[in-house]
């Protein structure tokens, strides 16, 4: 094994070491934010010299403890779970940044960059995993940092929000947890690829159709999926700004991830089985996230059901199970990572320069900042898929594979769901920014000047939304990069054999 297979597990090392130095010095509050900065920026060069490795190499397996597949636990990293733990890092960088402008000494002290760092563990572990179990290990690790977040500066909305949180994940932690103890009782494994050979080899039956469907379940209910989303935009709302765009972010396309990689590529006739299912949840999610949207007047809410209306586009994918659909999918969990983070950030701007995260009580923001408003724009034809921004592609794609195959009724979704998030940000453009004033007062009245000059001058929120909006643009105009690694991720889930022979080599 060479030096480089062992950035397998650096983003998990880097993680643990980082977020127990933070903890360690969770008394200094001004050492802190710069350790967890540090260990941020080496997360994100781990991860992006783990997907060169991965494209120039192909897929790359690491066993722990010397015990051979499939005995061992064991991390295998192709091109789909590198590249979202490449976008994932960087993410978490510009949040960490974000919070060292705009958290406050108490929520230092108690942990929001220990517990920012502990959730990247659990988020790349999740992604670079080559076990079930340690899946469900994962997972766990990322939910017990998520609630710490959640709950950081007690509020009583912030624990509210938690309880939702916490009772729709435990109930979705244990259907994950049973369908795994099926799993292993049917095949006396829990290696995916293991699982992957075992299950080619014997015909459909009840039993793995039934396991098929409580991974189905468990998953949308951490990926936010129509019936089981009520607690998304109940929750996201309450924290502070930077943990609910980390959180829109990552924590829904983990989910995504893992019903990628169970069904698509551990259970494709399962999947195949439950292709119509899994569209009508598609169908019924991206019209409930659209319809929600529209409902609202309080714009992290909006931004809630708009992060529910994304993974309905990106099951849509998982349903029609071309490689080109799933290409798409890929495509637009990356997307949908990049914008939401950063719209969430645009959203705290919007509320320290207005006062109020209320539509009724926002207005005259361009006249503040023309650039920023501008900034927003951007961000918001991009999540509504309009060009020439990064929504567009993976909404293109989606579209095409979906008439492709004869699914006429997803593609006319996928198509309205669109149209309706671009009146949703529309009205958020139009009310926060093009009109002159709130409500009710005279159009053209502006907001206090010094308070906006006093709270908005740190370069450590301007910078990371600039970064991701500038991603937005760049793979809008310049997607052939990421059309060839997603490509590649679907077509290991579609065809695993490198895959396979990462994990057996010449034992296959």
């Amino acid at each position: 094994m060479s030096a480089a297979d062992w950035l397998v597990v650096a983003p998990s090392i880097l993680t643990m070491v980082g977020g127990s130095l933070c903890l360690i010095t969770r008394k200094n509050t001004q050492v802190q934010p710069r350790i967890g900065l540090v260990f941020l920026s080496l997360l994100v060069v781990s991860t992006v010299a783990l997907l060169a490795h991965v494209l120039d190499k192909g897929v790359v397996t690491m066993v722990m403890g010397s015990w051979l597949p499939p005995f061992g636990i064991a991390f295998t990293v192709d091109a789909l779970g590198a590249t979202l733990a490449v976008i994932a890092s960087i993410v978490a960088l510009c949040a960490g940044i974000y919070g060292a402008a705009t958290i406050d000494t108490s929520r230092r002290r108690y942990g929001f960059y220990p517990f920012l760092l502990l959730m990247m563990t659990g988020v790349c572990g999740a992604f670079l995993t080559g076990d079930v179990f340690n899946l469900y290990v994962w997972f766990e690790v990322l939910l017990i940092s998520s609630y710490g977040l959640l709950v950081l500066g007690n509020d009583r909305s912030q624990l509210d929000g938690a309880v939702k949180y916490g009772i729709l994940n435990l109930v979705a932690t244990n259907l994950f947890l049973i369908a795994t103890g099926l799993l292993y009782g049917k095949f006396g494994t829990l290696n995916m690829a293991d699982i992957a050979i075992k299950v080619r080899e014997i015909e459909m039956s009840g039993t793995v159709l039934s396991i098929a469907v409580l991974y189905l379940l468990a998953f949308a209910m951490k990926a936010a999926a129509f019936p089981v989303n009520f607690w998304l935009p109940s929750s996201y709302h309450t924290p502070r700004i930077v943990v609910s765009a980390v959180f829109a972010g990552l924590l829904t396309k983990v989910g995504v991830y893992a019903l990628l990689r169970v069904l698509a590529m551990l259970m494709p006739a399962a999947r195949v089985e439950m292709a119509d299912l899994v569209a009508l949840v598609a169908i019924a999610t991206m019209l409930t996230g659209v319809f929600g949207a529209l409902a609202q007047s309080d714009v992290r809410r909006l931004f809630g059901y708009l992060v529910i209306s994304g993974i309905g586009s990106m099951l849509a994918g998982l349903a029609i199970g071309s490689t080109l659909a799933l290409s798409g999918t890929i495509f637009y969990a990356v997307h949908s990572i990049i914008v939401m983070t950063a719209l969430y950030m645009a959203a705290g701007v919007m509320g320290a320069m207005g006062g109020s995260f209320d539509l009724r009580r926002l207005g005259g923001l361009y006249g503040v900042s023309p650039a920023f408003a501008a900034v927003f724009l951007v961000l918001g034809l991009a999540v509504a898929g309009l060009p020439p921004f990064s929504g567009f592609w993976p909404k293109l794609m989606l579209v095409d594979a979906a008439l492709a195959g004869g699914w006429t009724w997803l593609a006319v979704t996928i198509l309205a769901s669109g149209l309706l998030t671009s009146i949703a940000v529309g009205r958020v453009w139009i009310f926060a920014f093009w009109r002159g004033g709130p409500e009710g007062t005279v159009d053209g009245a502006s907001i206090a000047a010094p308070k906006l000059a006093a709270e908005l001058n740190s370069p450590g929120i301007w910078l990371p939304i600039g970064i991701l909006t500038a991603l937005v643009v760049l793979f809008g105009l310049l997607p052939e990069w990421m059309l060839e690694v997603s490509a590649r991720g679907a077509s290991g889930l579609v065809d695993p054999a490198g895959y396979l022979r990462s994990v057996f080599g010449g034992a296959l």
